[in-house]
């Protein structure tokens, strides 16, 4: 006798039962309900084809209900709600865009009913200019309203995969982006110093973080929509995406006998079995165990949801299949990053007092001496018996197959043994002879074995400074670039001879920059009777445990400017065609190799001579811009593409000593704009803008031919004699007039190239300008000059102060780069 099945809701669990029942029951009738429009859709592809990664939107589209019954004669109902379920009676109630009201009749249930965006009952929570993201309909809202309302910038309310997906592609089509998180991390499922990688990462690429902050309220306008914040602050902005969580759609088992969890999950036995007979569920709804610790839990992912689908139906067909638990394995792309988990973190275990140990490890991603090579940070973490429980990991190439080896090996019941012996593929293109998953075993193994005794960055917080020492063992060069605070430096080289030094009645606190160095340091010490233990991860993983957001400015009358802020993040981007004297590559090289690079390149270089410089070690983005503060010479431009590094730095002809006694009070910028070329003014307030980005306060002082720069571009009626007129007749009016040094071409040079930077999303000098008023950079016409050309004050643009030579000489006294352009 053949059976009867329902299925409410498709998408991955619904969909997957119901294909995986017809390959098993050929006479089965198999019903599927779906309140929406789409049957079965790629719902983790939503976010990008918003940003365009995906350009056809029915690439979305998985399977259609005339695919469902060609293929496999499977009855699909879209548009068709189920609004109730009869388990005595064995009956559904459906509620049908086309049929109305009406019950069916079921010899086995399958609930795949999904999740729905949280929406927190605040003020404000029902504008129009308010968006969530789960499903096609969703999709269509948000790319419309973004290309119809000419939407110019958006808030993204949390800071989950979703919230991240989806800030990173609100970027991509070119958005000003905000993201409000209500923790103090985003990605909640990695532990905060891994997560900082993706914070970043979203950083670097113009995305503003705001932390430990919830929004209170929402408030409209004409024109935008307001995010108001419980520490006071506002935010404006054009639409908002609310991504701040799920809840399972259950309501419409109310009353049925199935049994819920308090989250409202409905549970389940490893059979996907309901404790009704004959109803099965699956997917985001469910209630499932977590494969590490064995505790009742939830994870809305789409891997597992298709694995319950398949073993749902493979029990109604009487296969006996279990379902063993969800190990939460999972990646995700930030911009060019890729962070990637599986298993528990060590929030959730300390929740559960579950005992456990922590390693890293900062690997490259294949053989170093193969170009590309970037280097991937892993965390793993297990107990004492060995037993894996969960590791996380960041990175621009080779993360997820590095996260998939692991996964595969707790899934089969692997320790930290097995990692150290897996046998993978290896060629230099691809991995390193040992493989970043056999590197972190090997050093597990160390920990377990008693070969080395760790300690993490947390534990800096609270180390007694009275009965330990903190000993920086990476070079001289390396420790004065930047190092922990009350570290003593003592290189690894040296330490044999310089042993004496140290105090046999101190606990000895090793680090280097990666953990390697400090390992071998910590035998040394240990075998000559110290006591000593070193940092994991060394001051890599230190340094990120410390990550925190640039501050931003917080809006106080209108939506532009939340537009303003953005801008100034950017102005180091896209910008590497400009002209260089020297090229290094120094991809592929671990910390402090890059740097000792650059300097031995800078040493080469005359005065005002350009290197450009590419490496590929992401803690070269923050040790370049200190080295370039430190040693006074000129970072005109940093960028980051597919984790390698390019970054522009011109020889000044004040190099300051190297030294972490520096006294840097005289930290300023000055520039002495004369020319009023186009190129000239561009290159001008690039460096400017770069300069007031990394915290500098800058001075432009305008004199004779750069006036015109400021000159407003409509004519003012001011007073003046015949000389002044003739000389403002054949000078250039304001910033857009400008000519070209070279190869101008009457006129036709500064649109070719004001075009190339548009194609190229490289701001326009008019842009840079605005953003340096608005960051302070300050703008001083050279009033002699003024008198000489015949320029009132009048006809400059706002922002503009008067001043003369002593008071440009008073800001380069206090300047440590003074350039003549």
């Amino acid at each position: 006798m053949s059976k009867k099945v329902l299925i409410v809701g498709g998408v991955a669990g619904g969909a997957s039962a119901a294909a995986r029942l017809r390959r098993l029951d050929e006479s089965a009738e198999i019903i599927v309900f779906e309140k929406d429009e789409y049957i079965s859709f790629a719902n983790c592809g939503l976010p990008y084809y918003i940003g365009q990664s995906i350009k056809q939107r029915d690439k979305l589209l998985v399977q259609t209900p005339e695919g469902m019954k060609n293929r496999f004669n499977i009855d699909v109902r879209i548009n068709s709600e189920v609004i109730s379920v009869d388990t005595k009676n064995k009956e559904i109630t459906v509620n049908s865009k086309e049929k109305g009201t009406y019950q069916e009749s079921y010899d086995y249930l399958v609930l795949s009913p999904g999740a729905r965006a949280l929406k927190p009952n605040i003020p404000g929570i029902d504008n129009k200019k308010i968006f969530t993201l789960r499903n096609i309909p969703d999709t269509d809202s948000i790319k419309s309203y973004i290309d119809k309302e000419d939407v110019k910038s958006a808030i993204v309310v949390g800071g989950g995969y979703i919230g991240v997906e989806m800030a990173e592609n609100l970027k991509e089509s070119g958005l000003s982006v905000t993201l409000v998180q209500s923790d103090n991390q985003i990605l909640g499922t990695f532990d905060s110093e891994m997560a900082s990688f993706a914070a970043k990462e979203l950083e670097d690429n113009g995305v503003q973080l705001v932390l430990n902050d919830r929004v209170e309220s929402f408030d409209d306008s004409t024109n935008s929509i307001t995010a108001n914040l419980s520490n006071g602050n506002t935010l404006c902005a054009d639409m908002v995406v609310l991504a701040i969580g799920v809840v399972p759609n259950t309501e419409f088992i109310n009353n049925s006998g199935i049994n819920l969890s308090e989250s409202r999950h409905i549970r389940v036995n490893s059979k996907m079995e309901t404790s009704v007979k004959n109803v099965y569920a699956v997917g985001d709804a469910v209630e499932i165990i977590d494969f590490v610790n064995n505790e009742k839990s939830y994870v809305p992912l789409a891997g597992p949801a298709n694995k319950q689908g398949r073993i749902c139906a493979d029990n109604i067909c009487g296969l006996d299949t279990e379902y063993k638990g969800t190990q939460g394995t999972s990646v995700l792309k930030i911009f060019d990053l890729t962070g990637a988990s599986t298993g528990n973190n060590e929030k959730k275990l300390e929740a559960l007092n579950i005992p456990y140990n922590v390693v890293y490890a900062h690997p490259q991603s294949h053989a170093s001496y193969y170009p590309g090579a970037t280097p991937i940070s892993i965390k793993l973490i297990f107990d004492n018996d060995g037993k894996i429980l969960g590791a996380q990991a960041f990175g621009y190439s080779g993360v997820e197959k590095r996260i998939d080896v692991i996964a595969t090996t707790m899934r089969l019941g692997g320790t930290i043994k097995d990692l150290t012996e897996l046998e993978l593929s290896y060629a230099p293109p691809y991995s390193s002879a040992k493989d970043p998953v056999n590197m972190i075993g090997y050093i597990a193994e160390n920990v377990l074995k008693g070969n080395v005794s760790n300690f993490l960055p947390k534990d800096l917080d609270t180390y007694n400074r009275e009965n330990t020492i903190l000993l920086d063992v990476r070079t001289k060069f390396e420790y004065s670039n930047d190092h922990i605070d009350g570290a003593i430096n003592i290189p690894v080289d040296d330490l044999r001879k310089r042993i004496n030094e140290l105090d046999k009645n101190k606990e000895i606190l090793t680090y280097c920059q990666v953990g390697l160095r400090g390992y071998i340091a910590s035998r040394i010490l240990s075998e000559n009777g110290f006591k000593v233990k070193n940092l994991s991860g060394g001051y890599k993983t230190y340094n990120m445990s410390k990550f925190v957001p640039q501050s931003i400015e917080f809006d106080k009358s209108s939506k532009d400017d939340f537009k303003k802020v953005d801008m100034n993040n950017m102005l180091t981007k896209n910008i590497n065609n400009l002209n260089y004297d020297k090229e290094l590559d120094a991809s592929g090289l671990c910390c402090p190799g890059p740097l000792m690079q650059v300097k031995m390149s800078i040493d080469t270089l005359d005065d005002g001579e350009i290197l450009k410089v590419k490496a590929s070690d992401p803690g070269f983005f923050i040790d370049i811009k200190s080295w370039c503060e430190k040693t006074n010479n000129n970072l005109l431009n940093i960028s980051k593409d597919k984790g390698i590094i390019t970054a522009f730095i011109q020889k000044s002809s004040n190099i300051a000593a190297l030294s972490p006694q520096q006294d840097n009070h005289k930290d300023n910028k000055t520039i002495v704009v004369f020319s009023g070329d186009l190129d000239k003014a561009i290159a001008s307030f690039i460096i400017a803008n770069g300069a007031a980005s990394m915290g500098k306060k800058v001075t432009l002082f305008f004199t004779f031919w750069g006036l015109n720069i400021l000159r407003k571009p409509e004519k003012i009626n001011v007073e003046k004699g015949f000389m002044d007129k003739m000389f403002g007749m054949m000078m250039p009016k304001g910033s857009e007039k400008l000519s070209l040094s070279k190869m101008n071409m009457m006129g036709m040079g500064s649109k070719m190239i004001r075009k190339v930077m548009k194609d190229k999303n490289i701001s326009s000098l008019e842009d840079l300008i605005k953003s340096a008023i608005n960051t302070g950079i300050e703008l001083i016409a050279c009033q002699m000059s003024m008198d000489v050309m015949g320029i009132k004050k009048e006809e400059l643009i706002d922002g503009v102060k008067i001043g003369g030579v002593g008071y440009y000489l008073g800001e380069a006294e206090d300047s440590n780069v003074n350039l003549f352009i």
